[in-house]
């Protein structure tokens, strides 16, 4: 394997389009080779990990600026830093799972109340506009 690539051979090596190598570049996730004069900017073959990386956290529900500084705990080797971090965000996927049960449960109840018979009045529509609406 080449020891540099173009961004369009990084893209392909990491599994992603040249605009979202593009786009990490601009958040500060990686870093953008110098352009030499009349050439392509070359970007070193390891540099497919690291974007692979991002999207594994991403896939984890890691915010990018979360990867940035899990990125950061990784240069530092802060194997208790990025633990916590993790901790926090397993902390939040179990917030929203609790928050998503209960609206799947009042959706569900919404549904059984509408039985889709063309009435007047739609009683999802209906409890969606009340004002006193008990999901806020």
């Amino acid at each position: 394997m080449a020891t540099e690539l173009t961004i369009g051979k990084l893209a392909e090596a990491a599994g992603v389009n040249v605009e979202t190598i593009r786009y990490y570049q601009r958040r500060g996730l990686l870093d953008e080779p110098a352009k030499p004069l009349g050439g392509h900017r070359r970007y070193p073959a390891d540099m497919s990990k690291r974007v692979r990386f991002i999207k594994r956290a991403q896939a984890l529900g890691f915010t990018l600026s979360e990867v940035g500084g899990l990125l950061s705990l990784d240069e530092a080797h802060a194997c208790t830093d990025t633990r916590a971090l993790a901790a926090r965000k397993l902390i939040l996927i179990d917030q929203k799972m609790a928050d998503l049960a209960v609206m799947r449960q009042m959706l569900g109840g919404l549904m059984q109340q509408c039985v889709g018979d063309g009435h007047a009045v739609c009683p999802i529509i209906d409890a969606l506009t009340r004002e006193e609406n008990s999901a806020e």
